[in-house]
């Protein structure tokens, strides 16, 4: 097994477009679950027209999301990336794959109990996200800026990717006979294939790429404890020993020098709920200005 300090700089960067990619499906991975959610709204509104589930299941996916990541980043020195990731990405397969197993099992039926379910998984999705999207941006910010672009186009590009697929599902059953819930089904098996491949990749394919494994062990010899998993699985050996002491804000800290983003995207989240999902999805009639 190498050490962390032996592995040299790639000259060629080797792997960086493997990797470029993968990081891009990671991205989509991460959010083809809840936009998988919002895209399928029409098929849960025609099983629970009385119980709003596009402005529900955000409030319920919400407080889980942030919940999760404010104790994830509280502990974040002390977590595994490598463990948090991948059970992330887990998660997000056995919720989505539960989707299609409640349908199953209630024979597409309607019903407190079905709905309370479907609020149940979507509470797992929000817990999922926590640990995905803050470990994998901890995860690529020791690396080059080409793989957090990757990964964030990726994710910007997950809510066309899916609404085009729901298109193209919905269309291929429209005359079908139960069309909407057959579309439905294939169209979550997609979403949890493609769940499945992000645990694939992450687990097995990213952490062997040469250049994955140069700046993976760049951060362990800086201090960093993170990462230690993810050489092992490389089978490479972080000798902590050796590791160089670098001065480390406390998430206070951290908080207080980027105050102005936080209120940015706080401010974004309070204007974007208010409007998306449920508002827009549900036909609140007809209005004029001064109404």
């Amino acid at each position: 097994m190498a050490n962390a300090g032996d592995i040299a700089v790639p000259t060629r960067l080797e792997g960086k477009f493997k990797a470029t990619v993968v990081c891009w499906i990671l991205g989509f991975g991460s959010l083809v679950a809840w936009n998988s959610m919002l895209t399928i709204g029409d098929y849960y509104y025609n099983l629970f027209p009385k119980y709003h589930p596009s402005r529900v299941l955000t409030l319920v996916y919400q407080p889980f999301a942030l919940g999760t990541i404010a104790l994830l980043a509280y502990n974040e020195a002390r977590l595994d990336t490598r463990k948090r990731n991948i059970a992330g990405y887990i998660l997000f397969t056995l919720s989505t794959l539960l989707l299609i197993v409640l349908d199953l099992a209630t024979s597409g039926k309607g019903g407190i109990g079905p709905y309370i379910g479907i609020c149940v998984i979507v509470a797992c999705f929000g817990t999922a996200d926590a640990h995905v999207q803050g470990g994998m941006v901890g995860d690529l910010s020791f690396m080059c800026p080409e793989f957090m672009q990757s990964f964030f186009a990726g994710l910007a590009a997950s809510g066309a990717v899916t609404s085009g697929l729901r298109l193209v599902t919905k269309a291929a059953f429209e005359k079908a006979s139960n069309g909407l819930r057959k579309g439905t089904m294939l169209f979550l098996a997609i979403a949890t294939f493609f769940e499945f491949l992000c645990v694939l990749l992450y687990a097995i394919v990213f952490p062997k790429l040469p250049i994955v494994k140069y700046y993976r062990s760049k951060a362990a010899s800086e201090g960093s404890k993170t990462v230690n998993a993810d050489l092992a699985a490389a089978g490479i050996h972080a000798n902590q020993d050796d590791a160089k002491e670098q001065a480390r804000l406390s998430t206070k800290q951290l908080l207080r020098e980027n105050i102005d983003y936080a209120v940015d995207l706080y401010l974004i989240y309070v204007l974007t709920l208010s409007i998306f999902p449920g508002f827009l999805f549900e036909n609140t009639g007809n209005h004029k200005l001064g109404s």
